[in-house]
């Protein structure tokens, strides 16, 4: 017969060392944030204390004519981005006091720079979210099978993907 053991009674150990916090990072690809995935980000970062980091991916495609679309800084013009949707994003992770970066990453390769951006920053999670009626279904779903797949953090993909 099984013996049942009180938790109580092995509570002698002392408590391991508390984990290390790691921020939220949040994705998009140039579009406006799902607001399922907005929530979920902050949310999460307002419950773990840590810094939210919004990361606007946009692709750069080296054709003829985009050298003439180039800014002074090497940054493609808003043009291409949903960047008040985003900015508004990070307003209201602001306002409800959690610390947040916002991030304009203009890559050949965004997945790669998704990655490293995990990576480097040391993120706790990651939350792809963008706004699925402005993205291709199948470069979502490519983009987030690969993310699923490579990072190293936990991965929290908005609905529907």
């Amino acid at each position: 017969m099984p013996k049942l053991r009180d938790r109580h009674e092995d509570v002698t150990r002392l408590p391991a060392e508390p984990t290390r916090a790691r921020p939220v990072v949040l994705a998009t690809l140039s579009v406006r944030v799902d607001p399922s995935a907005e929530r979920m980000a902050v949310d999460s970062a307002l419950e773990a204390g840590v810094p939210l980091i919004i990361a606007n991916l946009l692709p750069f495609r080296l054709y003829p004519t985009t050298f003439g679309l180039l800014g002074p800084e090497g940054m493609t013009l808003p043009h291409e981005e949903d960047l008040d949707a985003v900015r508004s994003t990070a307003e209201r992770a602001g306002k409800l006091g959690v610390k947040t970066e916002l991030l304009r990453v203009t890559t050949r390769h965004p997945v790669r720079a998704l990655l490293e951006l995990i990576r480097e920053r040391d993120a706790g999670l990651l939350v792809f979210g963008p706004d699925l009626r402005r993205t291709g279904r199948w470069r979502f779903r490519a983009v987030a099978w690969r993310v699923r797949k490579e990072a190293d953090c936990l991965v929290w993909v908005a609905p529907d993907g």
